[in-house]
């Protein structure tokens, strides 16, 4: 049994800190909601919005990253995962800095650190070995990292990644759509602990 999961947005949230950010910033009020593409649909509507987006988002992955928070239940599916014997990689498609990050802070250190602020490579945790993070700078490169991987399934909270044809044929594909309708023709589901019920309903 092997696991792949994305990493931004399906392990890690940024809602909250996205809409403190932007409030802070003056980009948004009280009336928008806290989720995140509802922050983003409402910034690209302003003047260079599509810039202060991408610069927002940069901050967000880089400066911001510590104040993210795991999604409640990934914990108890990282743990049963070892337990289980399951291995875990983690396949991300980010690049190294931001668009517009004025701060040019490396994303992909910026993860990793919050990844081991949590136990992500702690024996004593998760034990997933820091060789199991993939970082890619394109999704076509995503979508050859999760072939060559040869999992068994495959955890992003996009459709589009799940639905693309060069996604491969034999890895089961599972949408983690927290607060949104799923559309695609796989398995989806809001919470993650009905994740963990899934893939281990025949080790109960």
């Amino acid at each position: 049994m092997r696991v792949g999961i994305d990493f931004d947005n399906t392990i890690i949230s940024y809602d909250e800190v996205f809409r403190s950010v932007a409030r802070d910033w003056g980009l948004i009020d009280d009336g928008v909601s806290a989720r995140k593409q509802s922050i983003r649909d409402y910034i690209r509507l302003l003047p260079d919005g599509d810039v202060t987006w991408q610069r927002l988002q940069g901050h967000v992955y880089g400066k911001g990253i510590s104040s993210a928070r795991m999604f409640d239940g990934v914990d108890s599916f990282l743990s049963r995962c070892r337990s289980e014997g399951c291995a875990v990689s983690i396949v991300s498609h980010k690049t190294k800095f931001g668009h517009y990050d004025l701060d040019s802070v490396n994303l992909r250190e910026a993860a990793l650190s919050w990844m081991e602020e949590r136990g992500f490579f702690h024996d004593a945790r998760y034990d997933i070995p820091i060789e199991n993070v993939y970082f890619e700078e394109s999704r076509a490169a995503k979508l050859v990292r999760i072939a060559a991987l040869d999992c068994t399934w495959f955890i992003d909270d996009l459709e589009e990644v799940l639905g693309d044809p060069a996604f491969p044929a034999d890895v089961a594909p599972i949408l983690f759509s927290a607060g949104a309708m799923a559309r695609g023709p796989f398995a989806a589901f809001h919470i993650w602990s009905d994740i963990e019920e899934h893939l281990f309903r025949d080790r109960q």
